[in-house]
C-alpha cells in the first residue's frame, strides 16, 4: 500500500511516528496521524484543513490538551460533566501526584526502531485507500488520510468536527481543488 502513498502522505506517517516516540508511545495512534498531518510542512491535509477554517497551531493544541487528558476528547469531557465529573480537576490531581503529563505518557520513551500502527490508525490507512480507489486517484495523498480519519470515532474526528470538518466538508473541498 505504501508505495501508491505520495511523498507528503509518507512524510505524514513518518511525522506521525515521530510525534508517537516524542510522546514514549508503543503505537502509532489517530492523534499521532492528525498531528503528522498538521506538522508537515506545505502538505495537502494541512492545507485543505486551512482551507476548511483550522490552522495547525489550533490542531496542536488541542492535540496536546487531549494527550494531557489521557486520549480524552472535548466531547467526553462534556459527557462526563453533565454526570458531575470535572476531567480537568481530575487530570490536575493525577498530575500533582504523578507529575506533568502523567497521563500523556509522562516522557516514557519508546524503544528505538519501528513503532506499530493502533488498530484505528491502520484502519485509517484502510480507508485512506478506500478513499483514493473512490475518487479514482492512482495516488494515495494526505487528503485521503484526512478523508480517512474524520470517518473514525473518538477525539480526532470529534476535534475536527469541532472545527466544521467533517466528511462531507473535506470530500466537498477535494472535488473542488480537483475540479480547479
Amino acid at each position: 500500500m505504501f508505495e501508491r502513498f505520495t511523498l507528503d502522505a509518507r512524510l505524514a506517517v513518518v511525522e506521525a511516528q515521530i510525534v508517537a516516540r516524542e510522546a514514549g508511545a508503543r503505537e502509532i495512534e489517530l492523534t499521532d496521524v492528525l498531528a503528522g498531518l498538521a506538522r508537515t510542512e506545505n502538505g495537502a491535509g494541512l492545507r485543505l484543513l486551512q482551507e476548511l477554517g483550522v490552522s495547525r497551531e489550533d490542531v496542536l493544541a488541542e492535540l496536546d490538551r487531549i494527550r494531557r487528558r489521557g486520549g480524552i476528547s472535548d466531547a467526553d469531557v462534556e459527557a462526563l460533566t453533565e454526570f458531575g465529573i470535572d476531567v480537568e480537576q481530575i487530570v490536575e490531581r493525577i498530575e500533582e501526584t504523578h507529575g506533568p503529563g502523567a497521563l500523556a505518557g509522562g516522557g516514557r520513551r519508546a524503544k528505538r526502531g519501528h513503532i506499530p500502527f493502533a488498530a484505528d490508525a491502520k484502519r485509517t490507512m484502510e480507508l485512506s485507500l478506500r478513499e483514493a480507489v473512490k475518487l479514482g486517484d492512482k495516488h494515495l495523498g494526505q487528503e485521503h488520510l484526512l478523508l480517512a480519519l474524520v470517518q473514525q470515532k473518538g477525539p480526532v474526528p470529534d476535534l475536527l468536527a469541532a472545527h466544521g470538518v467533517d466528511y462531507v466538508s473535506v470530500r466537498r473541498a477535494v472535488a473542488q481543488r480537483e475540479a480547479g
